[in-house]
């Protein structure tokens, strides 16, 4: 077993180590206080950046001709089109369910926390979805349907944002 000195030179390093451990978590403490400031200041919703991709959005539906093409189009892949409508209809139910009901009736501003499986099934559906409608439209715009559909969401992410 340990002797006298040993164990007085074990409780000596643990008694450094939560000294240690104990000024870290004040430190942190500080760096929460920071982060609720954070919070508390919000940043602008309208900027250069928000501007640039709702034009940009607008332009691309406008330019290519979205919804005609959307509606008319008989090279869309009917199946992939209609599972990735479904799935984008899944993803932005709950982002609103987030937004709407969590953030603005609730006012639960960090709903990941209080419900913890919502970002995931978002992240995962919507990411879903995009595969299968660039699979149902690529017969449409060909290489241009990733930077179509990518553009649209950019333009639907940043509305939201403002709304949010």
């Amino acid at each position: 077993m340990l002797n006298d000195s040993e164990l007085t030179n074990l409780r000596n390093r643990f008694k450094k180590d939560a000294e240690f451990l104990m000024q870290t978590t004040t430190s942190g403490d500080e760096d929460e206080k920071s982060q609720e400031e954070k919070d508390a200041k919000p940043a602008s919703r309208f900027d250069r950046h928000t501007v640039f991709w709702i034009v940009a959005s607008v332009a691309v539906t406008y330019y290519s001709d979205f919804f005609h093409n959307i509606l008319e189009n008989d090279d869309i892949k009917g199946w992939w089109f209609n599972v990735g409508l479904i799935l984008l209809a899944i993803s932005l139910s709950l982002v609103m369910f987030c937004i709407v009901y969590l953030d603005w009736y609730k006012g639960i501003q960090h709903y990941d926390q209080e419900y913890p499986a919502v970002p995931p099934i978002t992240t995962a559906a919507f990411i879903a979805a995009s595969c299968s409608l660039n699979i149902a439209l690529w017969p449409v715009w060909s290489f241009f349907t990733p930077l179509i559909l990518f553009t649209q969401f950019m333009g639907v992410v940043m509305l939201t944002v403002m709304c949010g």
